[in-house]
C-alpha cells in the first residue's frame, strides 16, 4: 500500500510541477507526440515553396514553360516572345493575361531552385486534375520552347527528360 501511495504521490508532484512551469511561460508541449506529429504534418504541407503548391495545370505548365528558358540563364527575348505567344495560342489568354502569367512564372521560379532539381513536386498537386492529353501537350509546349533558340543545350535536355519522366509517372499512377 505504501508502494502505490508514494507513486500517486510522485504523479501529483509531476504534474504539479508541469503545470507551474506552464503557468511561467515555459511550454512544454513538444514533449506531447500527438502535437509534434500535428506540427510536423502542417509544415511538411504548408511550408512548401510557392511553386510546389500550384493546383492549376496550367499554371505548372506555364511555370515548366519558363524554367526550360530560363534553366541556361536569363530569358532571351525570342524565348520570352515565344512563351507569350504559346499562352495566348494554347491556354486562349489575351496578351495582357499571358504577360501577367510570364510574370508570376518567373517571379515563382526566382523564389527557389529546387524546381530545377524536383520538377515532379510542381505537378504533383494537380494530378487529379489533368488528363492524359494536357500531360503531352506539356511536354510538346516544352519542347517547342527549348527548340527557340536552335538546338537545345545539355542542361535543358536533362530538366526535359526530368519533366517527362514526372509526367509519365502521373499516367501510370493516375490511369
Amino acid at each position: 500500500m505504501h508502494i502505490i501511495l508514494g507513486l500517486l504521490g510522485s504523479i501529483v508532484t509531476i504534474l504539479v510541477l508541469l503545470n507551474r512551469l506552464r503557468e511561467n511561460g515555459i511550454d512544454i508541449g513538444w514533449l506531447n507526440p500527438f502535437t509534434w506529429h500535428r506540427r510536423k504534418t502542417y509544415r511538411n504541407e504548408h511550408d512548401l515553396t510557392p511553386a510546389f503548391k500550384l493546383d492549376s495545370p496550367m499554371d505548372a505548365a506555364a511555370l515548366y514553360m519558363v524554367s526550360i528558358a530560363k534553366v541556361d540563364g536569363d530569358i532571351s527575348k525570342e524565348q520570352k516572345d515565344k512563351i507569350i505567344s504559346l499562352f495566348e495560342s494554347e491556354f486562349h489568354l489575351s496578351s495582357q493575361d499571358a504577360r501577367d502569367l510570364l510574370k508570376s512564372s518567373v517571379h515563382l521560379l526566382s523564389q527557389t531552385n529546387e524546381v530545377f532539381e524536383k520538377p515532379g513536386k510542381v505537378i504533383e498537386r494537380c494530378f487529379d486534375k489533368i488528363s492524359p492529353e494536357q500531360l503531352k501537350s506539356i511536354c510538346d509546349l516544352i519542347d517547342e520552347v527549348a527548340k527557340v533558340e536552335g538546338s537545345r543545350s545539355a542542361e535543358q535536355q536533362k530538366l526535359i527528360s526530368k519533366i517527362k519522366k514526372a509526367c509519365q509517372k502521373s499516367k501510370s499512377s493516375g490511369w
